[in-house]
């Protein structure tokens, strides 16, 4: 920097910060600063000061020149936005490195950077979608049923009690009905109603949170008095935990003669259940339920737990939900079983649910009864989408059927760029950690014996620290299932195995959902591993994959840039891939091949004895050079 005495002349300013004189007199003069032409003076101090209120104005100016975009956004999209060619936008994307074509969705993080880069500020604004789920709240907001779900091993007697509950509280209305299989049940007792989802077991309920689906208010974990404890009890008790849901205990089959509730209280403590009675604060009810002992004081307790949640819900505004199951039938079509969140559905009603749409032709309740409208907390089966939806999609109501031919559209559109989520993986958990993104490591735990796990766990407990704690979300004994990548999946958890395999189904699925796998035979490595990453020191090593190498035979200079003629020797070369320039036995540059043509059409890739142009976006190219291309891969650090 210049000393406050010597003296800067506003082109040399100019032509420092990239501007014409012209162009720098503008915008002193909206800064106010006295300037007469390009040949006036500034001292050094000034000129520095004269840079910062720039870059400010700059930054203020794009911040206020706001441009409104929909996502899914093509790259033809975004030129039309800000005023320019799509060309331009190519062009700039080909010198990051980005080998896009004008009809390419953009990721939403890039789309930003090009606006700020083209000096506009890019806001997304609401999708049709969320400007109907955002409607303002009526004046009809009332209590609400709440929603249960049962959990607990398969042989506890889910099923067995929920039959109970049903036929026990059969309404006038219901009787001599047909149980419609709709995927829940609604309960009216004389304190109020309840609505039972009838899932198939804590991987149901877990696979739903992951979709977004977070519909449960309740979960009554069933556990056997004359069992007691199992593997899949804790396992239903660490998923309904994971989504922080309160937990009933219906302590079941005490009409057995082996039953024994203080042992079944005793093992719910030591996995962290204890009862109330006994000075904890998780409510247990022992019950039979095939006798029918205890079950009517099981639901007048979710009602008393429902009391406190003050579950409330919107009844005026149009109906919102989520799909529980749905089938095609060959006399009905479509057959989609929902629970109704907020508001009211009407038949005739015109609706959106996951990626099809319709317009309701009937509503049938449990029982099979024809509806005319239903509410919040309610079951039904509707009749009338053009498609099957997906159990957890979301459904709701819209004002007629462009705006929801408008809204599947965009969906299908927006699931055609959908790229795998980033969980949190050991190598990145400590660059998290110090942006504060997260100050915990969540572990699911899973070794060959219970012996093992025990120690294993003691030994990670061991590493947490005032900064940063380990929180094992789950652990058991046996190998890595798919109920251990769904609860990984929803609690962003890494899943660490020792002495233990992965089944086939949970291996395909945590690679679809970017779940981290770790598997280990040797315990100082698992706790070695897990303490590099709190330490920020488990980097991945990068691999190359050699794929190319082009002899450089002329450098063509043109406008802005240098384009390398070269022939292929070797492999091929791909635009996009990494690439080293190297001058006899010295790399002198690293990059990536941006742009590549075959004569004058732009190409993908150029194989082996073919000649073909090279930008590098490196001008200092000379006639044998040579270009070696790869690709790189990132490798797990061993030990």
């Amino acid at each position: 920097m210049k000393r406050k005495g010597l003296k800067m002349r506003i082109y040399e300013l100019a032509k420092q910060l990239g501007l014409t004189s012209h162009q720098l007199i503008e915008k002193l003069k909206e800064l106010n600063f006295p300037v007469k032409s390009h040949m006036s003076s500034v001292d050094a101090e000034t000129a520095e000061i004269i840079k910062h209120e720039i870059e400010d104005l700059e930054k203020r100016k794009i911040e206020e020149n706001v441009v409104e975009v929909e996502f899914p956004l093509t790259v033809k999209d975004l030129a039309v936005k800000l005023n320019q060619k799509p060309s331009q936008i190519l062009t700039y994307l080909l010198k990051k490195g980005f080998p896009y074509n004008i009809n390419q969705s953009l990721p939403k993080e890039v789309a930003t950077q090009i606006a700020y880069d083209f000096g506009f500020n890019l806001k997304e604004k609401l999708s049709k979608e969320e400007e109907i789920l955002k409607v303002v709240k009526t004046q009809d907001i009332r209590k609400r049923a709440p929603i249960v779900t049962l959990m607990g091993h398969i042989d506890h007697g889910k099923t067995t009690l929920l039959d109970y509950i049903r036929k026990s509280h059969i309404t006038k209305k219901e009787t001599g009905g047909i149980t419609q299989h709709i995927g829940a049940y609604r309960v009216s007792i004389k304190k109020g109603s309840i609505t039972f989802l009838d899932t198939p077991g804590h991987q149901t309920f877990t696979a739903m949170r992951a979709r977004g689906a977070n519909i449960t208010d309740i979960v009554v974990l069933v556990v056997a008095a004359d069992e007691g404890v199992k593997p899949q009890t804790v396992e239903a008790y660490d998923h309904a935990k994971a989504a922080k849901t309160p937990i009933i205990v219906a302590i079941n089959k005490i009409d057995k003669p082996n039953a024994d509730v203080d042992f079944t209280k005793q093992q719910l403590a030591k996995i962290g259940l204890v009862s109330e009675d006994w000075g904890g604060d998780t409510i247990m009810c022992p019950l039979s339920a095939k006798t029918g002992e205890g079950v009517d004081e099981l639901l007048d307790l979710i009602l008393l737990q429902a009391e406190l949640m003050e579950l409330k819900a919107d009844f005026g505004r149009p109906g919102v939900g989520v799909v529980i199951e749905a089938k095609l039938s060959k006399e009905k079509g479509s057959l989609v079983s929902v629970l109704i969140q907020e508001g009211r559905l009407r038949v005739s009603d015109i609706l959106v649910c996951g990626k099809y749409w319709g317009r309701i032709k009937a509503i049938y309740d449990d029982w099979g009864n024809r509806l005319k409208e239903a509410y919040p907390s309610y079951p039904v089966e509707i009749l009338g989408l053009n498609g099957v939806p997906q159990p957890a999609d979301t459904f709701f109501v819209v004002p007629d059927e462009n705006t929801a031919k408008e809204i599947v559209r965009r969906k299908r559109e927006a699931e055609k760029e959908i790229q795998i989520p980033a969980h949190t993986r050991l190598e990145d958990f400590y660059k998290k950690m110090k942006e504060e993104k997260i100050k915990e490591l969540k572990i699911i735990l899973k070794a060959d014996v219970g012996g093992t796990l025990e120690a294993v766990e003691t030994a990670l407990a061991k590493l947490s620290t005032s900064e940063v704690k380990i929180d094992i979300v789950h652990k058991g004994v046996g190998s890595i299932n798919n109920s251990d990548v769904l609860l990984a999946e929803v609690t962003d958890a890494v899943i660490v195995g020792f002495k233990v395999e992965v089944d086939p189904v949970a291996r395909n699925s945590a690679k679809q959902k970017g779940i981290e796998i770790r598997l280990y035979q040797i315990i100082y490595e698992l706790t070695d591993d897990i303490r590099l990453a709190l330490e920020g020191l488990l980097t991945p090593q990068i691999k190359k994959i050699f794929v190319g190498r082009a002899i450089i035979k002329k450098a063509f200079k043109l406008s802005k840039r240098t384009v390398a003629g070269c022939i292929v020797e070797k492999g091929k070369v791909v635009r996009g891939a990494g690439c080293e320039l190297i001058r006899g036995n010295e790399t002198i540059f690293k990059g990536k091949v941006v742009s590549l043509k075959r004569f004058k059409d732009d190409v993908r890739e150029v194989t082996e004895g073919q000649e073909c142009g090279i930008d590098l976006g490196y001008a200092d190219i000379k006639e044998e050079d040579v270009i070696d291309v790869f690709f790189e891969e990132e490798v797990k650090k061993k030990l």
